[in-house]
């Protein structure tokens, strides 16, 4: 999948930065209140855990259930741990902003495709969070909205909850967070689908060899990160990868169709 623009499926209308930004802020606000309005708060703990062992059960079918694993390969290291949860809570943003800043500077013509991309991104994950909330790693364990006596006899590995462990910039942990936030909005992960959406981004346009295989290497880090962390488990990371691709077609043809009414519209009005 191509992430190029041909000619005439680019805009090059200047961008208004403050309706962009009222557009994104605006859009952030809605997409954080639907996400909590179906929060670990007020989704059942056990129809999440449930759905848990869906994904377990599908992984273990597909030989990939090693989560547990892979994040014991890195607990010993507490300093390692703790930059990963860093990159987890503050990458996500940070990176994601800065990228789209970047593209509506530097390649301003596509960047309407680029936000219409990751809107539409986000819009699907939204609708995913709500009708397949789906309890992390982290919380298969006595903890608040964690499993609990639902582990008895299923002979499943108990996670460590790694930002509650080696510390972070932030915390699940106050009472605040844990009734405001969606901490079953685990399918798909949209870590990983904003950090493919970067790639797709940044990877046709940036001009080293270097930067090229950091835009690359960002979106792997980022499925490592989720796992390693206790976050999300190897399908959601699949289904972000998935989601990130859909949505960058999406756009594309999104921005090729509001391209087309538009030039239609100026040559009815021409004379």
């Amino acid at each position: 999948m191509t992430s190029e623009l041909s000619d005439s499926a680019r805009d090059h209308r200047p961008i208004r930065w403050p309706v962009e930004i009222a557009i994104i802020v605006g859009y952030y606000l809605v997409y954080t209140f639907v996400r909590n309005r179906f929060g670990s708060a007020s989704v059942g703990q056990e129809h999440a855990f449930h759905n848990a062992l869906r994904i377990i059960d599908l992984e273990r079918a597909l030989h990939i259930f090693d989560e547990a694993t892979v994040q014991s390969w890195f607990l010993g290291h507490h300093w390692l741990v703790r930059l990963l949860n860093i990159f987890y809570g503050s990458l996500h943003f940070v990176v994601t902003a800065g990228v789209l800043i970047w593209l509506g500077i530097r390649h301003a013509a596509d960047y309407r495709r680029g936000r219409d991309a990751i809107l539409i991104t986000t819009t699907i994950a939204l609708i995913g969070f709500a009708l397949f909330p789906l309890m992390p790693p982290r919380l298969l364990c006595d903890c608040p909205y964690g499993a609990g006596p639902l582990l008895d006899g299923r002979g499943l590995p108990v996670f460590v909850d790694t930002l509650v462990r080696d510390g972070g910039l932030w915390s699940f942990s106050t009472s605040t967070v844990q009734s405001l936030s969606n901490q079953y909005a685990a399918m798909p992960s949209l870590h990983v689908a904003w950090a493919v959406w970067c790639a797709l981004v940044l990877v046709p346009r940036v001009r080293h060899r270097w930067s090229r295989a950091l835009a690359v290497a960002y979106p792997l880090m980022t499925a490592l990160a989720v796992v390693v962390t206790g976050n999300h488990w190897w399908l959601d990371a699949v289904a972000g990868l998935l989601l990130a691709l859909a949505g960058w077609w999406m756009g594309a043809r999104t921005a090729a169709l509001i391209l087309r009414r538009r030039d239609l519209g100026d040559s009815v009005i021409a004379p």
